[in-house]
């Protein structure tokens, strides 16, 4: 029975916590959104080409416990020490730099990146399903609503 309720809490605390953490988008006033699609799109594309997925296995160094003589009371036993092999995990050493492209890439094109701030319940449930069609002018009180579907709202409360 946990077993079988461990992937819906998972996606339930990740669905909660990117609900709650900024929307995060490249930005240009005025342009459509698809267009910034596109344009990402062809960015990710020119960066992907110039900086490859470069997987490699990695291993942490193992860890060594020290054994050692332990009483409890009145009587002692020696433990001998041990070693516990490092983890083994994939690093992408290409990620970092095809960030940096598709940053430069979208700059070039007149994008910047910023982040809004999630709208408060109120305001999210009164723009009911809306969507940002045309990027619009942002305030210091610009926030944005999240809809499941991907898409978002960028509002500008007064």
């Amino acid at each position: 029975m946990i077993k079988s309720l461990k992937a819906p809490v998972f996606i339930l605390v990740v669905s909660l916590v990117t609900s709650c953490a900024p929307l995060s988008l490249y930005y240009k006033p005025g342009v459509e959104v698809s267009r910034m699609q596109s344009d990402s799109l062809t960015c990710e594309t020119l960066a992907l080409k110039d900086a490859p997925v470069a997987n490699e296995i990695r291993q942490s160094p193992p860890i060594f416990y020290p054994g050692g003589e332990f009483c409890n009371g009145t009587n002692c036993y020696y433990r001998p020490g041990y070693w516990v092999e490092g983890n083994i995990y994939t690093v992408d050493v290409n990620r970092g730099l095809r960030h940096r492209i598709e940053n430069q890439c979208m700059t070039d094109k007149g994008y910047q990146q910023v982040e809004l701030e999630i709208c408060n319940p109120s305001v999210a449930k009164a723009a009911g399903n809306a969507q940002t069609i045309r990027m619009p002018q942002l305030s210091e009180k610009s926030c944005a609503v999240r809809h499941e579907n991907g898409s978002f709202l960028i509002v500008d409360p007064r």
